[in-house]
């Protein structure tokens, strides 16, 4: 299967030597290679965009989204997925990451969790997944098993879903309806996509979860108006947007109000 294509995050670093560097090279080279990730995610946003539109319209009719990967991908979608109901007020369960190896491979390896090729599906269906759903698998080679094999399960059953990947005509974006394809090229590092591809992936996980968030409904203007008051940073900058939409100048009442609603949209509403 890896013949098929030119797997480029496998392809050898540019650079030799590196431990011949010194740390002033190393870090100057690396951030030479960091700045080309932004501009190979422009040239995907059209297959973002299409993603994104699916996403929202099936999020506005009930459905939830879901990452799926491994290692590194793994992480990052579970990271997107944490940040939401904090972030947007959310309710949990509708943003969820799932890692080959389940929790315990946040924070370390676990052996032979990507190689499965039912196992990801199993681990979709322990939440009831069904066709109003979105799954995104998420595979820097676009080859990994536990990743396709969720893919191709879900969409033989009429969920919609979408993938990340760092390989052009990958497997996995030959099993997805909307893949986007991020191609940042060889590592600094032989292989370690944890840097350009897991930088790229992160910048579209943004882009993917933000956006859906505000085509849902939880940013107004450009404020994250029903996000969690978890801190006292967070109930501080809730209280100031509080006072900047409804005109109240006292920053302690303001902060009351905000603290009795829970969130700066309730305060704003209940006014």
């Amino acid at each position: 299967m890896s013949a098929a294509f030119n797997k480029v995050t496998e392809q050898a670093s540019s650079y030799r030597h590196l431990e011949k560097m010194s740390i002033r090279e190393l870090l100057t080279n690396i951030n030479a290679e960091d700045q080309q990730v932004p501009l190979v995610v422009a040239k995907a946003i059209p297959q973002i965009e299409q993603l994104v539109t699916i996403i929202s319209d099936k999020m506005l009719a009930g459905g939830r989204l879901f990452y799926i990967g491994a290692g590194t991908s793994g992480r990052l979608g579970v990271l997107d997925a944490s940040e939401i109901p904090p972030t947007y007020g959310l309710p949990q369960g509708l943003v969820i990451g799932i890692i080959a190896g389940g929790q315990e491979a946040i924070q370390k390896p676990i052996e032979h969790a990507e190689d499965s090729w039912e196992q990801g599906w199993l681990d979709l269906e322990k939440h009831q997944i069904n066709d109003n759903d979105v799954v995104v698998g998420i595979a820097a080679s676009g080859t990994t098993p536990y990743v396709i094999g969720a893919i191709k399960e879900a969409r033989q059953r009429g969920i919609v879903t979408g993938c990340i990947t760092n390989n052009q005509g990958t497997p996995l974006a030959a099993a997805a309806e909307f893949p986007i394809e991020v191609v940042v090229g060889p590592e600094f590092v032989t292989g370690s996509t944890r840097m350009k591809s897991g930088t790229a992936q992160k910048l579209v996980l943004n882009m993917i979860s933000t956006s859906v968030m505000i085509q849902i409904g939880r940013v107004e203007d450009n404020k994250m108006v029903n996000m969690q008051l978890t801190n006292a940073k967070l109930v501080d900058r809730g209280t100031k947007m509080l006072m900047e939409k409804s005109g109240i100048t006292d920053y302690e009442k303001a902060k009351q109000l905000l603290l009795k609603y829970g969130s700066v949209k309730a305060a704003v509403d209940s006014l």
